[in-house]
């Protein structure tokens, strides 16, 4: 039985993975219909995930609570927000839940312009502040390649502002040359190992090699 469990998933993987392979490489009408067929059950597939994510953090709070963890007076703060803002799309400024467009001037769309904006502007000005603390752990010249790193960031730096112009109107040229030519290189580079780490995760999957997303240890 056991062996039957592992072998379903792994067999759906693997003929479904080789299908989404070839209708990609395939000019026949029928595989633009199947492209399309596959673009809906992803939808409905991600609109499921969102349901088990919400389920997943529902039952995770009520656990908090429950057992009185550290923290668990945060969760309550949880429920509020998430049954305001859940009743507030529903209703959308009378307009209920099935118009996908969200209603002018509607409650949900003040919780998303007073509440939700600001906190993540908040959010990421905070990250500003670690992000400048790890630039100055960077940024120390103890090697050829930290020293290089400090010299190309001053310079992009400079060439950004005002003040590096005034200095010389070399600044900018030699900014934008850095951020065209040596940074677009090194983020195709990083791109195509990332692509060529898919393709392999991707062929590792379809072939049986990796079955972490089974669950257990198997």
């Amino acid at each position: 039985m056991r062996t039957i469990r592992l072998t379903i998933p792994l067999l759906l993987a693997f003929v479904f993975g080789v299908f989404g392979i070839a209708i990609q490489y395939t000019a026949h009408p029928g595989a633009s219909d199947a492209k399309e067929l596959i673009s809906q059950w992803s939808i409905i597939i991600g609109g499921m995930a969102w349901v088990l994510g919400a389920y997943s953090l529902i039952g995770l709070h009520l656990g908090k609570m429950k057992k009185k963890e550290e923290g668990w007076g945060y969760s309550i703060f949880f429920f509020a927000g998430f049954g305001v803002v859940v009743l507030a799309s529903f209703y959308n400024g009378g307009r209920w839940f099935w118009n996908a467009q969200v209603a002018e001037g509607s409650l949900y769309q003040w919780l998303y312009n007073a509440l939700f904006v600001p906190a993540g502007a908040t959010m990421f000005s905070l990250l500003g502040f670690f992000i400048a603390s790890a630039a100055v752990r960077t940024f120390r010249a103890r090697s050829f390649e930290a020293t290089l790193l400090l010299v190309a960031a001053m310079i992009v730096m400079l060439g950004r502002v005002p003040l590096g112009e005034m200095i010389s109107g070399y600044f900018p040229r030699v900014s934008d040359w850095l951020m065209k030519v040596p940074n677009t290189a090194a983020r195709r580079g990083i791109l195509m190992g990332v692509s060529i780490g898919v393709i392999a995760m991707s062929l590792r999957i379809i072939f049986g090699v990796e079955r972490t997303y089974l669950g257990g240890g198997d």
